[in-house]
């Protein structure tokens, strides 16, 4: 099941607000040549364009419609269709930004430390990444998923391992002289009730299950999930619902 960049902009506005907070935490330094890995629909990298407008900003993503999204919206910026994992640059960066991106790929213990070692001296990676899967909204999908119901086909999906702050830090901090981290539980208010909260996790979390049924098979786990966020997400007095979504920031400076 493909991204789709219009479904993941129906919540740009707050989307943005994690990188803008993630962006301001780099430290003060002249930079060259930036970079944003797993660039969306170039939100993120708008984000880093404004922040750093002298330099070379450029941005990577994995899935041709978000690129085609970023193009149009940062006309001025090279975005190229790459896969993380495989990223292989011919250059150093001053700052490498990776926003909601690095959650959906496994093996943290090596990926971090080779995306610090492509920074130049002094330079920074900055990474968010939702720390989430203990939220109603992703233990509810899995345990639909693992019922008798969906078992066959859905028993078997993960989501890649994620870890405490502690791991990354020490992960870090040899490769950097510097790593600064925090996490901060944003309360979206989101218009629309619970079926907003639906809309929101088919756009990203909701992918795996999605992508291995059909759409007959998709109405009705989707219809499932509903019901059971609605008691989770309820409605406020005034229709809106909030979300609670914590995620985890690092800025390690080589």
């Amino acid at each position: 099941m493909t991204w789709s960049a219009s479904r993941y902009s129906k919540f740009e506005q707050e989307r943005t607000r994690p990188v803008r907070d993630l962006v301001a935490a780099i430290p003060t330094r002249t930079v060259h040549h930036a970079i944003d890995l797993g660039c969306g629909p170039g939100n993120s990298t708008e984000v880093l364009r404004q922040r750093y407008p002298e330099a070379v900003v450029a941005g990577t993503d994995s899935s041709p419609d978000m690129v085609q999204a970023a193009r149009k919206r940062l006309p001025g910026v090279r975005f190229e269709l790459s896969d993380i994992e495989t990223w292989n640059p011919d250059r150093r960066y001053d700052v490498i930004l990776a926003n909601a991106s690095l959650q959906w790929l496994p093996d943290h213990a090596s990926l971090y430390p080779r995306l610090a070692g492509q920074l130049t001296e002094g330079g920074s990676l900055a990474i968010q990444t939702p720390d989430n899967l203990d939220e109603p909204a992703h233990r509810l999908a899995r345990g639909i998923a693992a019922s008798a119901r969906w078992r066959p086909k859905l028993g078997d999906v993960r989501h890649p391992q994620r870890h405490a702050a502690e791991f990354y830090f020490d992960l870090l901090r040899n490769a950097c002289r510097s790593v600064d981290l925090w996490r901060t539980t944003y309360f979206h208010v989101l218009e629309g009730g619970p079926s907003a909260v639906v809309d929101w996790f088919e756009a990203t979390a909701l992918r795996p299950f999605l992508a291995r049924l059909d759409e007959p098979g998709r109405a009705e786990f989707l219809a499932t999930y509903a019901a059971a966020i609605a008691e989770a997400y309820p409605a406020r007095d005034d229709g809106t619902v909030l979300l609670p979504f914590p995620r985890l920031f690092i800025v390690a400076t080589r």
